[in-house]
């Protein structure tokens, strides 16, 4: 009966699948990933700026994350008040942040609402709240967030973590930088990064809701026509820190936070992805049944939880995970961290632990993509990391039709994974 209602609603173009399209502004085509779904009269669109996150900030740390805050200032007409006002009064939301790789501006709206909302981006872009006041208060907002996480240990873990492991690279540095970098950051950096990064050869758009495919061509190409063409930069490859290596913080805390990294050399459109996916679940990202779990909570009862998964991206790929015990145990938790992936290594999966993992992810899909908002991210990351557009198809077939041996000997080809760095926030 269900198939029956979907198909019907697909003849009736309630629901379509993604498709990629180009629109060219300014003799830059532009690719635009577009869904339909009129189940909700609502639209949504997001301008993603490509290798314009934390990891293009260079010599001034958290310079991207800075310059998403000023953007959601609104504009230096209105002010951020009279600006968030006007977007209240439409119920209308505009906002930007960014992530490591990418800078996003996201609109969404009622369908009604949206080519005011397109307006508004529009006006956004075109005058920016570039003041003293508005640059003086992100900066002071950035700052005590720097402050609370003072005594945010799994923070403090995963941020020591990180500078251990991405040591001079373009990922060694907080994504909301530190105190001295905030500090050397100015308006004049803020405006350069924006005006380098917001580019229509960095674009990518990502659109959807109850509109038709040409409605959303041409929403997009109003909010790119303020943009300048600029120039595309390569992302760059980000190498793991390859030999082990640990670092230890020492805080008022009453239990142990232990955060833990590896290389893994897969890369976003490797053809094996779909088998680290397997492997991953199976090790630690599956919750109750991963080897990580049951070893380190159900037979030792050493932590609540205890949690890895493997981390793929354009720039850099790892094995990451954590877990928290008692301050007497960590030691103890350390060592059986490495003892469960070396034999996780050596030995493989067994064929009951392959039928679980493929019995939950095959099932558990259909409910990883029930929003639109869920179905367009699937299918930007599928274009964006070179995957080929309904790859999440090929992808379940592939895990279905996985052998034992064959995964088997996809993990014993990763012995990389052994090379575990390790932060640990513990006691003074």
């Amino acid at each position: 009966m269900f198939r029956i209602i979907l198909l019907f609603l697909t003849i009736q173009g309630v629901l379509l699948s993604a498709t990629v399209e180009h629109i060219e502004v300014k003799g830059v085509k532009v690719p635009v990933i577009f869904e339909k779904d009129s189940l909700l009269p609502i639209a949504s669109m997001q301008l993603i700026f490509q290798n314009a996150g934390s990891i293009s900030d260079g010599q001034k740390a958290g310079l991207s994350s800075f310059s998403a805050s000023l953007l959601n200032e609104g504009t230096k007409k209105l002010g951020s008040v009279g600006f968030a006002a006007k977007l209240e009064e439409n119920a209308i939301s505009l906002s930007s942040h960014s992530g490591s790789e990418t800078f996003v501006i996201e609109l969404e709206s009622l369908k009604e609402q949206f080519e005011k909302g397109v307006g508004f981006l529009q006006t956004l872009l075109k005058d920016p709240n570039y003041t003293k006041e508005s640059f003086e208060k992100v900066k002071l907002l950035k700052l005590s967030r720097i402050k609370q996480k003072e005594n945010d240990f799994d923070y403090i873990a995963s941020l020591n973590l990180k500078l251990l492991v991405y040591k001079d690279t373009p990922l060694g540095h907080p994504s909301i930088g530190t105190k001295e970098s905030l500090e050397s950051i100015n308006l004049e950096d803020v405006k350069s990064f924006i005006d380098s990064r917001l580019s229509l050869k960095r674009a990518i758009v990502v659109v959807g809701g109850d509109m038709s495919l040409e409605e959303a061509k041409k929403f997009a190409k109003s909010s790119l026509s303020l943009l300048p063409k600029g120039e595309f930069e390569k992302l760059p490859t980000v190498e793991h820190l390859k030999k082990p290596s640990s670092v230890v913080a020492k805080k008022d805390t009453k239990q142990a936070y232990i955060y833990f990294s590896s290389p893994l050399f897969v890369k976003s459109d490797d053809k094996n992805r779909y088998k680290a996916k397997v492997a991953a679940f199976i090790l630690g990202a599956g919750g109750f049944g991963s080897r990580m779990m049951e070893e380190i909570r159900v037979k030792r009862g050493l932590a609540y939880s205890a949690y890895s998964r493997a981390n793929i991206t354009k720039s850099h790929s790892s094995l990451k995970g954590y877990l928290q015990t008692k301050l007497k145990s960590q030691d103890e938790a350390v060592k059986l961290v490495k003892e469960l992936v070396a034999d996780f290594v050596k030995n493989g999966v067994t064929q009951n632990e392959l039928d679980q993992a493929k019995k939950f992810l095959l099932g558990s899909e259909p409910l990883r993509n029930e929003t639109l908002s869920q179905r367009l991210n699937r299918t930007f990351m599928e274009y964006y990391q070179n995957l080929g557009l309904n790859y999440y198809k090929k992808e379940l077939k592939l895990i279905e039709d996985l052998t034992l041996k064959d995964l088997n000997d996809f993990i014993k080809s990763h012995d990389e994974i052994n090379l575990l760095s390790f932060s640990i926030v513990t006691k003074k």
